[in-house]
């Protein structure tokens, strides 16, 4: 695999990731969990897998002539398919709480086991960059401390600008 083709990949990722969680690319690439997150996806179901969701993934925003369409075929073509929906849902909720969870069993009995699916946490890191902390406007339990008496104050909630696809 070339590098040229390994950025494509991480790149394309990081696009479905970011209509996956309402989350920018920028903001993504600011966790440091890109190919981290690209390479557990690779290893769990395959990268044969990971490469027909970013295929799919690239003719849907190629197919969309607006936003509102790219919702609906993203739900229809990618969430609503039964190989490739389990995943796109197991890649939102690893972006947010930085764990995979073992995939469903009708996925499994369609698609075959494979032994490094199992729920398991990526990394203390996939933690602490969990996407979940921003969206709610908190810091984790533990680490980035929000700063000296911010606990006197009430919690403020960011409005985003954007919206992430009903999983």
């Amino acid at each position: 695999m070339t590098d040229n083709h390994q950025a494509s990949r991480l790149d394309r990722f990081l696009e479905l990731s970011s209509i996956a969680t309402a989350f920018t690319v920028f903001e993504l690439w600011g966790t440091g969990m890109a190919a981290e997150y690209l390479a557990v996806v690779d290893r769990v179901v395959g990268s044969e897998v990971t490469d027909q969701l970013l295929d799919v993934y690239g003719r849907v925003t190629r197919d969309a002539d607006a936003k509102a369409e790219l919702d609906i075929l993203i739900r229809h073509e990618l969430l609503s398919d039964p190989t490739l929906g389990p995943v796109a849902r197991n890649i939102v909720k690893l972006w947010y709480v930085g764990i995979w969870y073992a995939l469903p069993r009708a996925w499994i009995d369609a698609n075959g086991a494979r032994s490094a699916d199992a729920t398991f946490t990526v990394s203390a890191t996939a933690y602490t960059e969990g996407l979940l902390w921003p969206a709610i406007g908190a810091s984790p339990p533990g680490a980035k401390p929000p700063g000296f008496a911010t606990w006197t104050e009430p919690p403020r909630i960011p409005v985003r600008a954007t919206r992430a696809l009903a999983t």
